[in-house]
Formats: structure tokens, sequence, C-alpha cells
């Protein structure tokens, strides 16, 4: 079926405004397309896409229109990111992490409204979120979202070593972030460090730092298998100090937050499906495009049409198919209301999810390879390199045996792994 907007393969049922958004999101895909192999080369995030975002008003996409922003939704983001990633899955994810800062403040805002926060500190939580936002939407800011660090730990999927120490006026960052797109691209960082004396998830607060900040580095770039124009490297903090206004440092804070969020983590997880989803769908077109334009010499026929290429073109639907209905299953659940089931099992499905969609979407990269033959393998070709950005998925966030491992212990004990966790 041919669709008016890339968007529709993985929503049929837009509604005027979502098509409205995802009309934005389709008027920039051949300018991502132009330079995705140049960007993948170099391994570089191609900055001049920082003003094609600007321009077509999607830096604050999923922005209340209040802060300047599009008024756009979860559905919004994983559209954008899906239509995305079928031409730069790089600059997809790297868009998404921009937007995902925003659940800082728009769960920030529920939060507060559910009364999470005593009277005396909803001001500040309020400020801090309205500081995100207009970031995004007013300001028209690129982000940069900075959680993950190197060292690991058995309880939790994030574990948060560096720490703020309070001074006067403000706090005193020091710490390693090893992973965060838009690294040295970012107007500023949102960075999730562990306040001074706490050895809980409680102590853990967000600070935001500017990327020309005193005492801010970059660490060595990175040189990774696919998805290598995210720039990605992350930054080295050597007593960065951040002013009060630009943090939210409230004991417990952090956690209201995630308890805020409908789905796991601080919410908007399933957008980064919907991009290795959208790298599958173009390995998918660019084989059967070959294929079919292609003929055999002795009977014209396509060769598209033997048995052998029927047989893969057969799987290929069926995983991409498999891939787009778990993915909207886990926007249904995030997404709908009233909602159609508690946090604890939307969690436990996205666990399930998460891995499904990534398997199903590279199992689609491997049959296209074979589809296309020898020829499909050049580094410079976008079956090649949709191959290597969806070997990503395979370890990014959770590998698919760690997340129907934490299914199942939810399923058999009721226990769900923890998110985040500090050194004390």
């Amino acid at each position: 079926m041919t669709h008016k907007l890339t968007a529709e393969f993985l929503f049929d049922d837009l509604t005027p405004d979502e098509q409205w958004r995802a009309e934005r999101v389709e008027s920039i895909l051949p300018e991502l397309r132009a330079h995705a192999e140049e960007a993948d080369a170099s391994g570089r995030f191609y900055e001049p896409h920082r003003e094609t975002l600007a321009e077509a008003g999607l830096l604050g996409l999923v922005i209340p229109a209040a802060y300047g922003g599009l008024g756009g939704t979860l559905r919004d983001l994983a559209a954008a990111t899906f239509a995305m990633g079928t031409a730069c899955p790089s600059t997809a994810l790297a868009y998404f992490f921009h937007c995902s800062t925003s659940s800082r403040g728009l769960l920030a805002l529920d939060a507060i409204r559910e009364g999470k926060f005593r009277d005396d500190e909803a001001p500040v939580v309020r400020a801090f979120a309205e500081n995100v936002l207009h970031r995004m939407g007013t300001r028209k800011q690129l982000l940069g979202n900075f959680a993950s660090e190197t060292a690991k730990s058995s309880r939790s999927a994030v574990f948060i070593s560096t720490e703020a120490e309070k001074v006067a006026g403000g706090w005193i960052l020091n710490g390693v972030k090893s992973f965060g797109c838009n690294t040295g691209v970012a107007d500023a960082y949102l960075v999730a460090a562990k306040l001074k004396g706490y050895d809980t998830a409680e102590g853990l607060a967000m600070f935001f730092v500017p990327r020309d900040a005193p005492g801010v580095r970059e660490r060595p770039q990175w040189d990774a298998l696919g998805m290598r124009a995210t720039a990605s490297h992350g930054i080295i903090l050597e007593n960065v100090f951040v002013p009060e206004t630009e943090a939210l440092a409230i004991p417990g804070a952090f956690v209201k937050l995630m308890e805020t969020s409908r789905g796991s983590l601080m919410g908007n997880q399933p957008a980064i499906a919907a991009i290795y989803l959208g790298a599958a769908k173009a390995a998918f077109d660019d084989a059967l495009e070959k294929t079919v334009s292609m003929t055999f010499e002795d009977s014209g026929r396509p060769i598209a049409t033997s048995s052998f290429h029927q047989e893969l073109i057969g799987k290929m639907a069926m995983h991409l198919e498999t891939a787009r209905l778990w993915l909207r299953r886990q926007i249904d659940l995030e997404t709908h209301e009233p909602p159609l089931a508690p946090k604890t099992e939307v969690v436990q499905h996205w666990r399930l999810a998460k891995g499904t969609i990534s398997e199903a979407c590279f199992e689609v990269a491997t049959l296209a390879l074979k589809m296309t033959g020898t020829s499909g393998t050049a580094n410079r070709g976008l079956i090649a390199r949709m191959f290597r950005d969806i070997a990503m998925s395979l370890v990014m966030a959770f590998p698919a045996e760690r997340g129907r491992l934490e299914a199942a212990k939810t399923i058999t004990e009721g226990a769900e792994t923890k998110s985040f966790t500090v050194r004390a």
C-alpha cells in the first residue's frame, strides 16, 4: 500500500493535527536522506541539520503550544523518529534524545498537578520545568540528555556516579557521562547526577550545563559499528559550576517524576524503537526495488519473482509487521485515555516489546542483505548502513534477553528491576 506520508506506515489513524505535524517531518526527509551517507562515513553529526530541524519547528514537536511548541505527543514523536529512521537513523536518534529532554518538564508539571510536591517545593519544580520547555519551544535550543555512565550495576539499568556538591549560589559537578547524543552539538546538556551524601535514587538530581561551560570536555570520538553520526561520545565534568536556577536538586524529585510517567524510565522510550522500524522499512523497500527492477538474463523476469526471493520477501513482511504491531501496542499502552493497563503491566510489555522489535528489525536487514547479495554489502550502500545501524538496537538500553528476564521476574515475583541507582 502506498502512503502519502511516511509516518502512515506506522499510524494508519493519524488525526488532522498529527498529520499536520507529520507533514513537517516529511518536508525534511529529503535533506536528511541526502547527507546520511556522508554523516555515516565521517562518523559525525551533520551539524546543518540543527537549522533544518529548528526551521521546521521540530525542536519543539512535543512541547505544548503555550511554551512555543507544536503540541505533539508520544504518537507524534514515534511517527517522527520512524520517518526520520527511513532517511537517517543517526539523525533520528540524536533528535530523539533531544526530544526526550521534554519529559523532565512535562512530567514535572504533571507531578505538581498530582500533588507530589509540597507547597514550598512546587514553585522550584515549576520553574525548572518551564525552563526545559521554553528552551525547546520558545528558544528552539537543541539539547543533550546525559544519564548513562560507563559504570554498571546489577541492580539497575542506569548507574549514576556523577556527583553534585552544594556550594554558594549553586552546585559543583564532577563525573563522566559515557553516552549522550549531541555531544559538542547541543546548546546545553541536561545532566543527571547524585547529590553528595545520598546513596539512593532519592539523591538523583538534574542540572543544565552549557556546552561551553568551564570544566566541560568532550570524550574521544566514538568509532561505532552503527549509528555513527549521533555525536554520542559523551562528556567529562570537572568542577563545573551550575547556578541554583539551572538545577532541580530537591531530594526525591527525580523519583517523583519517574513515578508520574506511564511507561518506563521517563517515558518516550517507544520512539527509539520506531527508529529501528524505520531503518528496517527502508532496507526492505530498497531490497524490493532492486530485485524488482533487475531481471534474469534468460527469462527476463524480475529477480524478485524467484522462489528464493519470494521466501525472503514473505519473511521480511512478517518481521516488519511483527515489529509494527508490538510498537503500536506499546504506544497505545502509554497514550490511550483512559489508561489500558496499570504501570507495572505497561513496563512489563515494554521489556518484551523492545527486544522483540529490535530482533525483528535486525532480521529484516539481514534478509535484505541476502536478497541483494554482495552488491548490498557496500559500506556506502543503504542496506549495509541500515544493517549496521539496526545492530545497535540489539544492545542499546538493554538486549532482548535482559528484557525477557526482567519481564519474567515481574510476572513470577512481582518485582521490577530498578531503573536508576547511585554510587555512594
